[in-house]
This record gives structure tokens, C-alpha cells and sequence, in this order.
């Protein structure tokens, strides 16, 4: 990968946002390559949760718009579909790939966390940030529209919130993230932030992963689906995993009082 750096170790998949240069700004190419990434992870039942980060001290400092205006603004062809539409579109893919994906998705918030960036945490499981991290929505401050996350972050910090961040441009750093609800917790050094993700690792390990899959499914479609054909859903779900090796394995673990094969306790 150009734009990434994957490692994974124990279950865990570590993606590094590697454009440091621009503080990790997203472009087509990083876009096309998490997307890629995302779906093989997806597939992969060994996985158990995948950790962003930014390399250079940044998260993500939203989409690569120098990038776009160096390429310049070319007029639509007739007949044809805007290309930059097209481009934006595919970052609200990505963000819903990374919503929906089976395993947990953390987010490590530090330095710019702003525009994509500041969308790509929304849609995170769980998000730490650093006391100093600097979150914001500035598109209109540049003439342009949230387009894609405005979304993402209503559903993330509510419509109160969403309006005001988005209508001002106004930035606001990981102690105020923290009190929005936008992220769980925050650190103030590199040690914090490594307790804080071996102990939210270590938790995850402790979940059945086709459990967490089917529990965070059900989870994101609350309110997107009229309650009684959810909660249909639901009680197939629940009787498929009483009848599964997995859940087999839980409860038997659980009267035995021993962990079950897929815990771990490192």
C-alpha cells in the first residue's frame, strides 16, 4: 500500500493513515486502498478488531482538496457524471463500509481531526483522543458542504451539536470531544493511550467475534427499520447463535466456569 501501513498481530489489524506530509489528508488513491483493505478484513473471521491511527502525529485532516485543485476543476461532459461528485460519493462508501464492518473499529484521534477525518471517527466503535487533538467540520469555512459525514456525525453526537459545529466551522479539542460523546476516552501520553487500547483489546478478545458481528449489526440498524420487523430479525438472529458451535462453547465455558476457546486472557 502507498498511503497505508498494515500490520496485524493477535487477531488485531493496525491501519496507519501514511501521508504525513499532508497530514494525512485523504486522497482517491487512500480512499480506493482503505476501501480495499476494508472489505478483505471484513471477510476474515481471524480478524478480531482494527485499530486507525495516523502516522505523523495527525489523524486525518480531511479530503485532499490541494490535491484536487492542483488536477483543476474540469467542466462535466455532456451525458457524463460529475467526477467530483463521483469522488465524494466514494468517501460516504467508504464511511459506510467502515460503519458496518463485522469486527470493532477503533479510532486513535490525534493532531487534525478534521472534515473526513472527523467523519472516519463517527463511525468508529470506539474512539480515544488525545487531550490536544483538534476536531472540526470546516468545509463551510472553504465554500463547501460536509456532503458526506454531516450524516455520520448527527447520528454520532445528535442534531444539536451537528448544527452548530457544521454552521461555524467552530474547532474544539479532546476534552470537549470527550463531553460531546464523540469519543470514549482521552490520554494525555503514547503510555495512556497504550493502557487504554490493551485493556479495550483485551475486553474485545473476551466477546465471541461472530456474536459481536451479529450484536453490532442489529445495534446500527436501530432506527432504521420499523421496531417490530428489528426485533423479528433479532429473535432469528438469537436463535441461529443459540444453535451455533460458538454459543455452544460460551454457555458450556460459562457452567464449567473456564473461559471459552475464543477468549484470551492476554
Amino acid at each position: 500500500m502507498s498511503t497505508l501501513l498494515i500490520r496485524t498481530e493477535r487477531g488485531v489489524c493496525h491501519i496507519t493513515l501514511n501521508r504525513p506530509e499532508v497530514r494525512n489528508a485523504m486522497s482517491t488513491e487512500m480512499v480506493a486502498e482503505l476501501s480495499a483493505n476494508l472489505a478483505q478484513i471484513a471477510a476474515d473471521p481471524s480478524i478480531r478488531a482494527v485499530v486507525i491511527r495516523g502516522a505523523g502525529g495527525h489523524f486525518c485532516a480531511g479530503g485532499d482538496l490541494k490535491s484536487m485543485m492542483a488536477d483543476g476543476i474540469k467542466p462535466v461532459m455532456p451525458g457524463k457524471p460529475d467526477p467530483i461528485a463521483a469522488m465524494n460519493r466514494a468517501f460516504g462508501a467508504l464511511l459506510r463500509q467502515a460503519e458496518q464492518l463485522p469486527q470493532v473499529l477503533i479510532t486513535i484521534c490525534e493532531g487534525a481531526v478534521l472534515g473526513g477525518g472527523f467523519g472516519l471517527a463517527c463511525v468508529s466503535d470506539v474512539a480515544f483522543a488525545d487531550v490536544d487533538a483538534r476536531f472540526g467540520m470546516p468545509e463551510t469555512t472553504r465554500g463547501l458542504p460536509p456532503a458526506q459525514i454531516a450524516p455520520f456525525v448527527v447520528t454520532r453526537i445528535g442534531l444539536t451539536q451537528a448544527r452548530r459545529l457544521a454552521l461555524t466551522g467552530a474547532q474544539f479539542r479532546g476534552h470537549d470531544a470527550l463531553r460531546y460523546g464523540l469519543v470514549h476516552e482521552t490520554f494525555e501520553s503514547e503510555e495512556e493511550l497504550t493502557a487504554l487500547l490493551n485493556t479495550e483489546l483485551h475486553a474485545v478478545r473476551q466477546c465471541a467475534p461472530r456474536a459481536n458481528a451479529v450484536t453490532k449489526a442489529l445495534i446500527m440498524g436501530v432506527g432504521q427499520a420499523d421496531m417490530d420487523a428489528v426485533l423479528d430479525t433479532a429473535a432469528e438472529q438469537f436463535a441461529a447463535a443459540v444453535r451455533s458451535a460458538e454459543a455452544t462453547e460460551g454457555m458450556t465455558a460459562f457452567m464449567q466456569k473456564r473461559m471459552p476457546a475464543w477468549a484470551s486472557n492476554k
